[in-house]
């Protein structure tokens, strides 16, 4: 990288991406490593709203470690000679999968479909959660098309990160209250005024 802090090794489209060398930035490992980046990155924005409690920030700071940790991961094949600085291994998930049963009791029952919203603190749960979704996708597409080379585990991680920050959104959400989805009430509920239906007051 140069004074300016730019390169210009990626502009043929390729990059040098960890132990698995040269390789198209749209090859499905980068756009997982990409991917779980974005995830990192939409958690950082959680955590800077300043609405979270206590103990769920202190959670997701751990989380952001631990997506380091996939991200570095994701960079290095898993049959490498030289090892990778970590790997996300079943400790990872199942510390994930303890995090979810202690939050599911803040959260409360659940009986019928959610909408992404609430709070301040809610909303931007949700939306980290979605954009972990994709990340997740992203990391089995890798997985599915080089099952020799990416660890697993790391799919698995998402798939319980995702399922963490639902309740943890539910449990920010428990005062407010959590937003429910109502099947086609915008079509069957009555106008407020029947006379107008084109837009216009006849």
């Amino acid at each position: 990288m140069n004074e300016l802090g730019y390169t210009h090794s990626g502009d043929s489209g390729q990059t040098d991406f960890g132990g698995h060398g040269t390789i198209p930035k749209t090859d499905v490992r980068v756009v997982a490593y990409v991917e779980c980046d974005a995830a990192n990155a939409s958690i950082a924005v959680t955590l800077a709203g300043g609405t979270l409690p206590p103990h769920l920030a202190a959670t997701l700071v751990s989380v952001q470690n631990d997506l380091f940790d996939l991200a570095t991961d994701l960079s290095i094949p898993t049959n490498s000679p030289t090892p990778a600085l970590a790997r996300i291994i079943p400790g990872h998930t199942e510390r994930i999968e303890r995090a979810i049963e202690h939050f599911e009791q803040e959260a409360g029952d659940l009986s019928g479909m959610l909408l992404p919203g609430g709070t301040l603190a809610g909303a931007h749960l949700y939306q980290s959660r979605s954009v972990v979704r994709r990340a997740e996708v992203a990391v089995w597409r890798a997985v599915e098309e080089h099952p020799d080379t990416v660890n697993v585990e790391c799919a698995r991680y998402m798939n319980r990160l995702s399922g963490l920050l639902f309740v943890m959104a539910r449990g920010a959400n428990a005062e407010h209250g959590d937003v429910m989805w109502v099947p086609e009430s915008s079509v069957s509920m009555p106008a407020e005024n029947p006379e107008e239906t084109d837009g216009e007051s006849h």
